[in-house]
C-alpha cells in the first residue's frame, strides 16, 4: 500500500487525546531526528508522546517545546557498534546487542509491559526496536514499526561473519518484529520480510527554520564563499584535518568534532545542537557516511553529497542507489578521504543538479497513519500473515518483499538491487545466437570456441566505445561511466575468460590431502587488461590529482573497474599507484599487503585482483613499469559456493600474463592464485578452485589430488548422468568462521594422530621386554611410522583411524589446552584462538572418509550403467552432506534442497517410476551456497529440478534458486583474446 500525501488532509485535532510511546534505536541520532518529525506533528494534534530513548534530549526539545512530550532515558537496543565513523564492529555489534536485548529479556519485557500499560498507551510505535513489538504484544496493544531498514535484515551479514552460533539473535529479532501490525515505510528501504503489511509514506524530513541567507549572515560567511559541511552522523571523524584538504575559497563547517579537537583555518567548529538541516541547504555540497538524514536531507533540499562507504552496514546499498538516481551522489574512496584529495570530488559534486521532485513530509503523513491506527482504524490485511517466509527470507539476500495487490510500482531506485539475477551474464539460448563478435572490434589472437558469453563480453567493450565519446545519461551505471574512460582504444587489449566450479566430491577435504572432482561451470569471469606507458595512460581524475600532488612526473597506476559491485556493496572502481607494493626496491610482503586492502572493506574486492600483481612480482621477479587498465566482469555469483573468487583470480592473473608475455601453465597459474587467496585475501580456502577453472574441461570432471596440486586425469561424465548445482540463497564464504574452525579442527586431528602414532611408536622401540613387539609387527611398523609424519589426513586410511585413533581422538578442544600440549597444528594459513573451542573428531573424521568416498564415485563413474550405479552415486553424495552436517556446515536452505532431492528418488515413486534424481550433497566450504544434484541425464530431470525441486523452495522460503547446469573450458583450454579497435572507429579515442 502506498499512501501518498494527497490521500492524507494533515494530522486531525478533533480526535481524543491518544497516547503513544515511541521506541527509538540507540543507533546514531539519524533516527531520533526523523522520529522528531512525526512526534511534532502527533503532539500538534493533541496526543501525548511518549519517547524512549538513548539520544540526548536537545535532539527532541530543541524541535519540540511541549508538555505533551515525555522522554524517558532507557536504551532497549544498540544498534550497529562502529568502531569508528566508518566501520562497523560486527561481532562486537551481535555481542552489544545480547548484553543489551537478549541476556535481560525477561526483566525488559516485564518492565516495559507495566510501563506501557501504566501510561495507558493506545499505541506502540518503533524505530526500529525490536523487542518493543513483542512488548506491545504482551500488554494486549497494537503496535506499528516506522522505518526504512530493520535489524535482522542488517545483522544477518554480521552472523555469517561471525559464526552460527550468533544465529538465534537473528531469529529472536525477526520474531519481536512479527507481533507488529504492519510497517509504515521510508523511500531508501532495505528488504524487511519480517513485517507482513507495509505502507509507503514520503521521505521524512526535519523543516528549515531559517533561509540560506540567514544562516550564512550568521557565520559570518559570503556567498562567493564555497561551503562543505562534514556530517558524520554525530560520529568524531578519527582523523586529523589539515588546510590543504579543502581548496581555495572553501571552508568545512566540521559536526561532531571534540571540544578539545584544533582545526586549520579552513574549517569551522559546528556546536554540537547545531540545527544541521538549516546548514545543510545553506551549504554548497555535504561530505560524510550515508544514514538516512543525510540522505533524507541531501535529496530534499537539493544539496549534493560526497560520501565515503561505511562498513558492513546493508542499509548503505539501497540509499545509496536512491541518492545517485536523483543525480545528488558522488562516492569518495576512503584513501582519498584521510590523505585530503578531496578536490576533484568537491568540484564534481558542485557540478551535479540534484533533481528529486517527490514528497518529503512523511512525517506528518505517518502521523496520520499512527493517529488513524491509534483510534482503531485497521490498515493490516486479514491474511495470514507470512511467519513462515520469514525464517529463510532474511538471510536470502537482498529479496524484494512483494505481496498480491502491493508493490505494484517498484521504484527505480530500487532496480539495482532487487534482483541479483536480472544482471548474470550467464549464457542463454537467446545470447548464443547473436553474431559472435562486434565489427568494431577485430580479434588478434585467440578464438572463441563458440562460447556466447565471451561474444556478450566483446559486445559490451564495443559499447563502452561508443558511451566513450556521449555524454553520461542520467541513469548510466557509474562503473559503466568509469570503464568508458578506462582503456586507450588505439592499442591493443587483453581478454581471458575464467569459469566458476561445482563441486561435485571432495570439497573441503581438499586441505587434507584428498582426491577430489570438479566440474567447470557454463558461468564464468571475463578480464580484459590493457598496459600502457605511464605517459599515455588515461587516469580518472582522482588518481591524477593524487599524482599531481605529489609533484611527480607519470608513474605506473592500476586502475579496475568491476561491473555487478552493487550488487555486493562494493566500490565500483580501484585504482593504485604500483610503487605501494614495493617497499625498498623489493615487493612488500603479502602480510602488508592484506592490511593495505583491508584498510577499506567497499574495496578490499580488489585484493582478488591486484593481488595477482604481487604474486607474479614476488613468486616469478616480474617487473611491471607500464600502467595496467583491467575490467572484470563476472556472472559467477557470489557467495554461492562455486568458486567466484577464484575464477577473478584466474582470469585476472592469465590476463596479466598474457599481455606481458608471460608463459605460465595452467596448474603453475593455479597455485600463484592460490597464494593471493591464502596470503593477500587472507581466505583459508584450498587449491581445487584454482586448478579447477585454470585446468578443467567442458563436461568432463578434474580429479585432482590436492597434495598439493596432482591432476590425475579428467573424467568423462556418462552420457546418461548429469549434475546441477541449485542455489540455496544462503550466502557462502570460506572466509567465514565455521569454515576457518573446521579446518582448524581437522589440522589439529592431524596433530593429535602423529602424536599418537609417535607416543605408541616411541613406547614400543624403547621397551626391552618385547612385549609390545607382536603388536607392532600386527598393526604394523611401516604403517606407524608413516602416521607419525603423516602429511595429509587422507593419506590415513578409514580402517587405521577407526582401529587406534577415532576414540582417542576428543569430540573438541579449547585452543589453549592444545597449543600447551601439542604447540601448533602446523596450518600456515590459519591462526588458533586460544579462547575458542574447536570441534576435532568430526572435522578430522570427514576428509578421511570423504577421500575414499571420491575414489568410489570416479570408481562408480566408469562402472556400467543401471539404476543401480546412479543410486550408489546419489548414495555416496548424502553420506557426504551428511558429513558436512556433522562438521558443523549445514545449513537450513541446503538442508531443505536435499531433503527434496530425497523425495523425489526413484524409490520414493516406484508407483509412478518417474523419478530420475538420485542424490544431493552441499559443496563448497558449506555453510550455505549450492548443492549439488546427480541425476539421470533425460527431459524429466530437469523438469523435476525446475518444477518441482525450484518452486517447491520457493514456496517454502519465499526464495526462487539460481539453477547451475552446462560446463565450460578452464581457462588453459581457452588461452586469450588479443582485440583490437578496428581502424575505422578509433576516432572516438581522441577525447
Amino acid at each position: 500500500m502506498r499512501l501518498e500525501p494527497q490521500e492524507t488532509s494533515g494530522v486531525s485535532s478533533s480526535r481524543n487525546r491518544l497516547v503513544f510511546a515511541y521506541y527509538v534505536t540507540g543507533h546514531g541520532f539519524g533516527h531520533a531526528t526523523r522520529v522528531v518529525e512525526v512526534v511534532r506533528h502527533l503532539i500538534l494534534a493533541g496526543h501525548d508522546v511518549h519517547v524512549v530513548t538513548g539520544a540526548p534530549d536537545f535532539v527532541f526539545t530543541s524541535e519540540i517545546q511541549s508538555p505533551r512530550l515525555f522522554i524517558r532515558k532507557v536504551l532497549l537496543d544498540c544498534g550497529a557498534v562502529q568502531a569508528d565513523a566508518l566501520t562497523v564492529d560486527r561481532l562486537g555489534s551481535l555481542e552489544k546487542y545480547s548484553e543489551t536485548a537478549v541476556v535481560p529479556r525477561a526483566s525488559i519485557l516485564a518492565t516495559e509491559v507495566e510501563w506501557l500499560n501504566s501510561i495507558k498507551a493506545d499505541l506502540v510505535v518503533s524505530d526500529v526496536v525490536p523487542v518493543a513489538c513483542r512488548a506491545a504484544a504482551d500488554a494486549g496493544i497494537r503496535s506499528v514499526c516506522v522505518t526504512n531498514f530493520s535489524w535482522d535484515f542488517i545483522y544477518a551479514e554480521y552472523v555469517m561473519a561471525a559464526g552460527n552460533h550468533h544465529r538465534k539473535i537473528v531469529w529472536q529479532i525477526a520474531e519481536d518484529y512479527s507481533h507488529c501490525e504492519f510497517l509504515i515505510r521510508f523511500p531508501g528501504y532495505c528488504p524487511m520480510p519480517a513485517f507482513r503489511d507495509v505502507i509507503d509514506v514520503p521521505l521524512v524530513v526535519r523543516r528549515l527554520h531559517k533561509s540560506r541567507k540567514e544562516v550564512r549572515k550568521e557565520l559570518g560567511i559570503g556567498d562567493d564563499v564555497k561551503l562543505v559541511i562534514l556530517n558524520f552522523g554525530g560520529q568524531p571523524s578519527g582523523w586529523k584535518l589539515e588546510e590543504k584538504y579543502l581548496p581555495p575559497g572553501w571552508l568545512g563547517l566540521v559536526c561532531g568534532a571534540s571540544e578539545s579537537e584544533s582545526l586549520p583555518p579552513n574549517f569551522v567548529k559546528l556546536a554540537k545542537d547545531a540545527y544541521t538541516p538549516d546548514i545543510i541547504a545553506a551549504s554548497d555540497c555535504m561530505l560524510g557516511k550515508i544514514g538516512y538524514g543525510t540522505v533524507s536531507e541531501s535529496l530534499a533540499y537539493k544539496r549534493p553529497f560526497v560520501f565515503v562507504r561505511r562498513d558492513y552496514f546493508n542499509e548503505e546499498p539501497f540509499l545509496r542507489n536512491m541518492l545517485e538516481h536523483y543525480q545528488a551522489g558522488v562516492e569518495m574512496i576512503r584513501r582519498d578521504l584521510l590523505t585530503g584529495h578531496w578536490k576533484p570530488y568537491l568540484e564534481h559534486a558542485i557540478s551535479l543538479k540534484p533533481c528529486y521532485e517527490g514528497g518529503i513530509n512523511g512525517g506528518e503523513v505517518a502521523a496520520y497513519i499512527l493517529q488513524e491506527t491509534a483510534a482503531g482504524r485497521n490498515y493490516a490485511s486479514d491474511k495470514f500473515s507470512g511467519v513462515r517466509r520469514l525464517r529463510d527470507a532474511i538471510v536470502l539476500g537482498y529479496q524484494l518483499q512483494r505481496m498480491p495487490g502491493r508493490d505494484l510500482c517498484i521504484p527505480d531506485w530500487y532496480a539495482n538491487a532487487e534482483n541479483e539475477l536480472g544482471l548474470s551474464a550467464g549464457l542463454n539460448e537467446k545470447s548464443s545466437q547473436m553474431t559472435l563478435c562486434p565489427d568494431d572490434l577485430e580479434i588478434l589472437h585467440g578464438d572463441l570456441l563458440g562460447l556466447s558469453d565471451t561474444a556478450s563480453f566483446l559486445k559490451s567493450l564495443s559499447e563502452i566505445v561508443s558511451e566513450a565519446g556521449r555524454s553520461p545519461e542520467k541513469r548510466q551505471m557509474r562503473e559503466r561511466k568509469a570503464a568508458a574512460g578506462l582503456f586507450n582504444w588505439e592499442e591493443e587489449i587483453f581478454v581471458t575468460r575464467a569459469p566458476g566450479r561445482l563441486d561435485v566430491m571432495g570439497g573441503i577435504a581438499d586441505y587434507s590431502g584428498s582426491l577430489v572432482l570438479q566440474m567447470p561451470i557454463r558461468e564464468a569471469c571475463h578480464v580484459a587488461v590493457q598496459r600502457n606507458h605511464p605517459s599515455r595512460h588515461r587516469l580518472w581524475k582522482h588518481a591524477l590529482a593524487r599524482q599531481q600532488a605529489r609533484g611527480q612526473g607519470p608513474t605506473p597506476v592500476l586502475q579496475i573497474v568491476s561491473y555487478g559491485s552493487e550488487l555486493s556493496n562494493r566500490g565500483p572502481t580501484f585504482d593504485m599507484d604500483l610503487s605501494d607494493f614495493m617497499d625498498g626496491g623489493k615487493p612488500i610482503s603479502y602480510e602488508k599487503a592484506r592490511e593495505f586492502f583491508s584498510r577499506d572493506p567497499s574495496q578490499k574486492w580488489a585484493a582478488y585482483v591486484a593481488g595477482t600483481i604481487l604474486v607474479l612480482m614476488t613468486e616469478l621477479g616480474v617487473c611491471f613499469k607500464d600502467s595496467i587498465s583491467l575490467l572484470v566482469s563476472s556472472a559467477v555469483p557470489e557467495g554461492k559456493g562455486v568458486s567466484s573468487s577464484a575464477s577473478v583470480e584466474v582470469a585476472s592473473m592469465s590476463a596479466i600474463a598474457a599481455a606481458h608475455g608471460l608463459n605460465i601453465s595452467p596448474r603453475d597459474l593455479a597455485l600463484l592464485c592460490q597464494k593471493v587467496e591464502n596470503h593477500i585475501v587472507g581466505a583459508p580456502c584450498g587449491v581445487m578452485d584454482q586448478m579447477t577453472s585454470a585446468c578443467g574441461e567442458a563436461n568432463k570432471l578434474l580429479a585432482m589430488v590436492c597434495q598439493p596440486a596432482e591432476v590425475i586425469g579428467l573424467v568423462e561424465i556418462p552420457r546418461h548422468v548429469r549434475f546441477w548445482g541449485i542455489d540455496s540463497g544462503i550466502r557462502h564464504s570460506i572466509g567465514g568462521a565455521d569454515y576457518g574452525s573446521v579446518r582448524i579442527g581437522a589440522f589439529m586431528g592431524r596433530s593429535i594422530i602423529k602424536y599418537t602414532a609417535s607416543t605408541m611408536l616411541s613406547g614400543t622401540l624403547s621397551n626391552g621386554n618385547g612385549t609390545n613387539q607382536d603388536e607392532l609387527e600386527e598393526d604394523g611398523l611401516e604403517l606407524l611410522e608413516n602416521e607419525a609424519s603423516l602429511d595429509y589426513l587422507c593419506n590415513l586410511s578409514p580402517h587405521r583411524y577407526e582401529a587406534l585413533y577415532a576414540s582417542m581422538l576428543p569430540e573438541s578442544i579449547l585452543g589453549e589446552t592444545f597449543v600447551e600440549k601439542y604447540a601448533d597444528h602446523n596450518d600456515p594459513v590459519t591462526i588458533i584462538d586460544r579462547k575458542r573451542t574447536y570441534g576435532v573428531r568430526a572435522s578430522a573424521r570427514h576428509p578421511i572418509y570423504e577421500n575414499f568416498r571420491v575414489k568410489a564415485f570416479k570408481a562408480l563413474l566408469t562402472s556400467a550403467s543401471s539404476d543401480e550405479q546412479l543410486t550408489a552415486l546419489g548414495e555416496l553424495l548424502y553420506q557426504c552432506h551428511y558429513s558436512y552436517s556433522a562438521c558443523g556446515l549445514g545449513s537450513d536452505g541446503t538442508d531443505r534442497l536435499v531433503r527434496l532431492v530425497q523425495e523425489m528418488q526413484p524409490s520414493r515413486l516406484a508407483k509412478h517410476d518417474d523419478g530420475t534424481l538420485y542424490g544431493a550433497k552441499i559443496t563448497g566450504g558449506g555453510s550455505g551456497g549450492t548443492v549439488c544434484v546427480v541425476g539421470r541425464n533425460c527431459l524429466r530431470s530437469s523438469q523435476q529440478i525446475l518444477e518441482v525441486i525450484q518452486q517447491r523452495y520457493k514456496n517454502a522460503t519465499g526464495y526462487l534458486p539460481f539453477i547451475f547446469e552446462g560446463s565450460s573450458p578452464g581457462v588453459g583450454t581457452f588461452g586469450y583474446l588479443k582485440v583490437r579497435l578496428r581502424s575505422s572507429n578509433k576516432s572516438v579515442d581522441s577525447s
